[in-house]
């Protein structure tokens, strides 16, 4: 499972739009805060589509 975890960060992580990108290298940290949030929204979005795909699993 870890490979399959790795493989959808990595997919989250290269459709993350540059202002994302941008803003987690920030010094200010209202900026990068408003990055991370967003980084974590996509993610999480990303591991629920993949636990709805998983056979067995209930349709929410």
């Amino acid at each position: 499972m870890n490979g399959a975890i790795n493989e959808l960060m990595l997919g989250v992580l290269a459709r993350a739009p540059q202002w994302v990108k941008q803003e987690m290298l920030s010094a200010d940290p209202v900026m990068r805060a408003r990055a991370e949030e967003t980084l974590a929204a996509m993610i999480s979005s990303a591991l629920d589509e993949s636990e709805s795909e998983r056979p067995g699993s209930e349709a929410a």
